[in-house]
């Protein structure tokens, strides 16, 4: 939608009620990222190893079952992309990745004996592909739902419900997991970490029915010489043609680039900082309690940084956070005692989801509405293979070391080359490439 100056109050309201139902999909699908990819699951799978199996090895291991499964979102995500653009289907392909997300979810129920962690990795892979792959089509809607001049509080809107819903469910798992044992010992623990699984997958599939009946799928629009092409066809194609027109989106690939490279510092500290804390004997508490934290003082921070990036600009608030992230990374070098990691955990919290949310909107403000899946396609490559190499390389080191200290101070390089990266990109001047690329779309489709 574009502004205008006379706007009708029936059109405004759906306009409202489109945001937040979009906003909705980040409360129900952040339980996947708070308790299965941050929290309980990675505490829960380092117990799976059989016999003889060390810690640094259950470290390792997580970290290469969270690359394997970033690397095959990441192959797929450009394709179906384009797919969805072409079709004009961004919110079938994201039902289609959320319910694989969902089933996949629910099924981690399984594992529940030592020497299970393979059948917890496969699950996860599944899961994790739902995840990555529906947060392309979701990406995809936010130029649509937004209006230009409030894309920026829209995205940091939407990381801030996800904290908050995220946290409300991770805050009833804690509950579940160290407080009802307790008072019914015939739960177990165990019993109750896993039915907290359960509670993931329902939560994140009843929390995405606001955005399937509320957020309107945009208009399809199909380039010159595709009328009779079949999707697939169309959308190599596409990418054929978005590869070649690269030059012409010089920003936005520059932007892209950057945010690889210190994405890989911030997914790193995402996925590996709790099975790193089980490393160091840290208690389950202050492991999960610190995620908890972090969801909740999280949001605020993360609506701070959509009012920060008017002031400030979005290049200068992203700087910002990846000084911060520099100095948790150094930090996390000196990490021996459980009140450091509560503290650390706050850090984090500060700059987490305002670096997210100014991300995904900095993208979206140079990329053609048209063709918003497939370039939040090819954003998703980008963050998915920061997935892959930060946990991959983490892996590596605590193979080699036997333990984690190098690995998570090494994270300092991707945010100090993410800088320098990003300075070279001219947000002004990708915006106005994005702006006569659609216009000359709409004018080829009447």
């Amino acid at each position: 939608m574009e502004s205008s100056t006379v706007i009708d109050p029936g059109v405004e309201k759906e306009h409202k009620l489109a945001i937040k139902a979009w906003t909705m999909y980040d409360w129900a699908n952040s339980s996947f990222a708070t308790t299965m990819m941050a929290a309980v699951l990675p505490v829960y799978y380092a117990t799976l190893g059989a016999a003889g199996d060390s810690s640094a090895m259950m470290t390792s291991r997580w970290g290469f079952t969270t690359a394997f499964a970033a690397l095959v979102a990441a192959v797929i995500s450009p394709v179906l992309g384009a797919v969805a653009d072409f079709r004009g289907s961004k919110k079938k392909f994201l039902t289609i990745f959320m319910l694989l997300g969902v089933v996949s979810t629910a099924l981690l129920f399984i594992p529940n004996k030592a020497g299970d962690w393979l059948i917890a990795s496969i699950f996860f892979i599944f899961a994790n592909i739902g995840f990555a792959g529906s947060l392309v089509y979701y990406d995809a809607l936010l130029p649509h739902v937004a209006r230009a001049d409030e894309i920026d509080q829209v995205s940091s809107r939407g990381y801030m419900m996800g904290y908050i819903g995220g946290g409300i469910l991770l805050a009833v798992n804690l509950v579940m997991i160290m407080v009802l044992p307790k008072v019914i010992p015939a739960l177990g623990t165990g019993l109750m970490t896993r039915l907290s699984f359960v509670t993931v997958a329902i939560w994140w599939f009843c929390f995405t029915l606001p955005l399937l009946f509320r957020v309107k799928e945009p208009v399809r629009r199909i380039e010159v010489g595709e009328e009779n092409l079949q999707p697939i066809r169309a959308s190599f194609k596409r990418l054929k043609k978005t590869f070649g027109e690269l030059k012409k989106y010089r920003d936005l690939s520059l932007g892209l680039l950057a945010f690889w490279v210190y994405a890989n510092g911030i997914g790193t500290i995402i996925t590996m900082a709790t099975i790193y804390g089980k490393e160091l004997n840290f208690s389950d508490i202050t492991l999960i309690g610190t995620l908890l934290m972090v969801q909740f003082l999280a949001a605020p921070f993360a609506f701070l940084f959509g009012w920060l990036a008017k002031k400030l600009g979005t290049k200068k608030s992203i700087y910002l956070s990846l000084v911060i992230y520099s100095i948790i990374a150094v930090a996390g070098y000196f990490l021996y005692h459980e009140w450091q990691f509560w503290v650390l955990g706050a850090a984090v919290a500060t700059v987490q989801g305002g670096s997210q949310a100014l991300s995904r909107s900095m993208i979206g403000k140079m990329m053609p509405k048209s063709k918003s899946a497939e370039f939040y396609g090819f954003f998703s490559v980008f963050e998915k293979f920061a997935s892959i190499l930060g946990p991959f390389i983490f892996g590596v080191v605590s193979r080699i070391m036997n333990e984690s200290r190098l690995s998570i101070a090494s994270l300092i390089v991707f945010f100090l080359l993410g800088i320098f990266i990003l300075t070279k990109v001219n947000m002004e001047r990708g915006i106005e490439v994005a702006q006569q690329e659609e216009a000359s779309m709409v004018s080829a489709n009447g």
